[in-house]
């Protein structure tokens, strides 16, 4: 079956371009929506048409196994690549090519391992993996997709999440509900917005959640709901955006059951009244004083007004210290170490 017979509705949009000495210049030019979706394709043909004009590709909902490496290096201008509902084992390498790539569907497939040359589509906004059977994703993901907003990855067999995950500053949305995860990085902070978190239903295996949760300012939705959560980091209750929380189906203890069936904002006291009481703790040494909690003091998450004043005076925080959006930078790693900042043992032993 040729392209040209397969091809639907077509229509022009807008692309602007510089010229090399800068100037702006408005031009229209045709570039194709194709849509090739539930026609039972086994495979791709070679095409007769010019892929260079496609800026958004269906070919969902078909047996497809294989995408040819020559045909996706070839889709220079592609926008929105939607192959959902396949047969896919993986997809082609030259899916790195896609420079201009904001969204890309491969849901429903058979994937176990994305390319490492997904790093590459820098431009993507929303990446859809869900129901496949990954069990890792690349390394380096999350330093260089920095334009990320929803990554779903839901349904899917993932033990870890990558250390660069905590680097995607522009992620909106995280759905990772109905995988096999054992821990979350510790540097959840650098999500500064970040507003919904979905990590329900890892069942057996995720059994606590980083203090440094915190620190997610923007977040506004968190599911952790059936999975082995016994105690809820006390800074949940620093999360002032926060208006929903799904908790049920965990075996927790703190905050006890009774405080939990009040809903969100006894949970949120209970929790921020617990850390207060933590860190005003005589048997607190100086040292300690100075944790993490001195952070959600500057980004005024956590209130200390009624702490005694020497208990104040620990939260100080050094005038050239830098802002939350620097800090969110890979360079200031070292400076904003979560084994040093976000350490449960060290700060929040009882």
């Amino acid at each position: 079956m040729m392209y040209e017979q397969q091809q639907r509705l077509q229509q022009p949009v807008e692309r602007t371009t510089y010229s090399n000495n800068s100037n702006l210049i408005e031009e229209t030019e045709r570039l194709e929506i194709v849509n090739l979706s539930g026609m039972s394709l086994d495979s791709l043909p070679n095409p007769s048409l010019n892929l260079a004009s496609i800026c958004k590709l269906d070919l969902s909902n078909n047996n497809i196994q294989n995408i040819p490496e020559s045909l996706t290096a070839r889709l220079v201008n592609m926008v929105a690549l939607d192959v959902h509902s396949n047969q896919l084992r993986t997809l082609p390498n030259s899916i790195g090519c896609l420079s201009k790539l904001k969204l890309l569907n491969a849901s429903g497939n058979l994937i176990q391992h994305l390319p490492k040359t997904i790093e590459n589509c820098r431009a993507l906004e929303d990446l859809n993996l869900n129901f496949n059977k990954l069990i890792q994703l690349p390394e380096n993901l999350g330093f260089e997709l920095i334009n990320l907003k929803k990554l779903s990855i839901n349904s899917n067999k993932l033990l870890f999440f990558p250390h660069s995950i905590s680097y995607l500053t522009s992620l909106k949305v995280l759905d990772a509900r109905l995988n096999c995860l054992r821990s979350l990085p510790e540097d959840l902070e650098n999500l500064i917005n970040l507003e919904t978190l979905n990590l329900s239903q890892n069942f057996h295996f995720l059994e606590s959640i980083p203090y440094s949760i915190g620190l997610l300012l923007s977040l506004v939705e968190l599911d952790i709901s059936y999975n082995k959560i016994k105690s809820l980091p006390d800074s949940i209750g620093c999360l002032s955006k926060l208006q929903k929380l799904s908790v049920e189906g965990n075996p927790l203890v703190s905050p006890p059951p009774e405080v939990v069936e009040l809903g969100l904002h006894a949970v949120k006291e209970y929790l921020g009244n617990k850390m207060n009481a933590g860190h005003q703790s005589p048997t607190k040494s100086p040292t300690k004083k100075k944790s993490w909690v001195g952070r959600l003091v500057k980004y005024g998450t956590f209130n200390v007004r009624n702490a005694p004043r020497e208990e104040r005076e620990a939260f100080i925080v050094s005038d050239d210290d830098r802002s939350i959006e620097t800090l969110a930078s890979p360079r200031s790693t070292g400076m904003f170490s979560p084994r040093r900042l976000f350490s449960g043992r060290n700060y929040f032993s009882h």
